[in-house]
């Protein structure tokens, strides 16, 4: 959240004031004896500073990224999220004290009232997709030349050498790799239009594509059109959508811009 004055951590023994997300001061005020983190639910308040406040808690000691609690943190930022834009902050985020989530909201405030503006009013989408290992392996053969040669060479050869099948065993591999690419761009490419911007994950997590869209909420149903127009376009692809969630993605400038959009 801040400077060294809050950090994130999900370890046995941390203390301190456990950060669910930061609001506008106006934000509407959360139903009277929420419960968030813990167990007994610690009583989630409000710590306001200057034109900004932070929805926080105390944090239990043991605090560890356990369902009850992962749960619970999700629901405090969705109630809060009904009333007006809530900046999510991610599970574990910790501030010594409430005076430390105070200074820090006084810090940052410039950059807190940006996010806040700019992504008011908007969810978001993660979509993720991977390909269906027969499907993709029909596709490349339909579409890669020399792979249908060398198949049909090791057919006419009776299945051909060691060598002869290591190097189709290659080739199919190298194929689907680049197929996989070729999708991941087409995905985004696809749905960003869709979007108000878009941020993509982690490489290496065994899903090829794997695209954070910040969507209005008024275009949901666009957006969700445009991945079931996907799915039928592409159906050696397999897609997991969730969403809406709250802008975890966003929570810091610069996420790409659609194509096409100003910059």
């Amino acid at each position: 959240m801040g400077e060294a004055k809050c950090t994130s951590e999900g370890a046995s023994g941390v203390t301190g004031t456990y950060i669910y997300g930061i609001a506008s001061a106006d934000h509407p005020a959360l139903p009277d004896g929420m419960g968030g983190i813990g167990e007994p639910a610690r009583e989630v308040r409000i710590v306001k500073e200057g034109p900004l406040a932070a929805i926080v808690s105390e944090a239990p000691e043991d605090l560890r990224p356990r369902r009850r609690d992962l749960l619970a943190h999700q629901s405090v930022l969705t109630e809060a999220g009904a009333g007006g834009t809530v900046l999510p902050m991610r599970f574990g985020s910790l501030a010594p004290d409430e005076e430390s989530v105070a200074g820090v909201l006084a810090e940052r405030l410039d950059h807190y009232q940006e996010r806040l503006g700019t992504l008011d009013g908007k969810v978001e989408y993660n979509v993720k997709a991977r390909h269906d290992e027969e499907a993709v392996l029909h596709r490349v053969m339909a579409e890669d030349a020399e792979v249908r040669t060398v198949t049909e060479a090791n057919r006419q050869m009776g299945g051909g050498t060691y060598e002869e099948r290591l190097r189709l065993g290659e080739l199919v591999v190298a194929a689907v790799q680049a197929r996989e690419a070729a999708d991941a761009v087409e995905v985004q490419r696809l749905l960003e239009p869709s979007a108000e911007a878009v941020s993509t994950g982690p490489e290496s997590t065994g899903w090829p594509a794997d695209v954070s869209f910040l969507v209005d909420r008024t275009a949901a149903e666009h957006f969700l059109a445009a991945v079931d127009k996907l799915r039928t376009s592409h159906a050696h692809l397999e897609f997991t959508v969730n969403g809406p969630l709250p802008p975890y993605s966003f929570m810091e400038p610069g996420p790409s811009a659609p194509a096409g959009s100003p910059e």
